[in-house]
């Protein structure tokens, strides 16, 4: 891996795995500037597909999602290390489905849920986007539904 600062070449200081052992955080150093940093090695979803509401496909995307789950929960108390438990579980679910497509529907509902126990106002606004709210009445209904549970 090159060094992000002065893209000479590293090695690896330590590591350890993190998020229920899916992943390895690695400690780097840069032979050249000896500045450190910090990498991640994740499990990949990389085959799985994901079928929109327009019928395209397009591979699964970590990053979609987390900008998605980001913008839900910005400015709510919600920590870095609970988002990436957040996100780490929504991708397990995905993961757990064992299939090679999803549709766009399936992943809203996965990340729904797990935002409902999460956060009920980050659970609100991706609500808003994902179920295309198009007035406060529908908000009102979403809320109502929330309070039951």
């Amino acid at each position: 891996m090159t060094c992000p600062y002065c893209k000479g070449s590293t090695r690896v200081v330590n590591s350890r795995p993190v998020e229920e052992g899916k992943a390895i955080k690695r400690r780097r150093e840069c032979i050249s500037c000896s500045k450190r940093f910090s990498s991640y090695e994740r499990m990949s979803l990389g085959d799985l597909r994901v079928v929109k509401r327009n019928g395209s496909k397009e591979r699964y995307s970590r990053h979609k999602i987390e900008a998605g789950l980001r913008k839900a929960l910005e400015k709510r108390p919600i920590s870095e290390d609970l988002f990436q438990k957040l996100l780490l579980d929504i991708e397990n679910d995905l993961f757990g489905l064992e299939k090679d497509t999803v549709s766009s529907e399936q992943v809203g509902r996965i990340v729904l849920s797990r935002l409902q126990k999460a956060d009920k106002v980050g659970y609100l606004r991706f609500a808003s986007v994902y179920r295309n709210f198009k007035s406060p009445k529908a908000f009102q209904k979403e809320i109502q539904k929330l309070s039951k549970t």
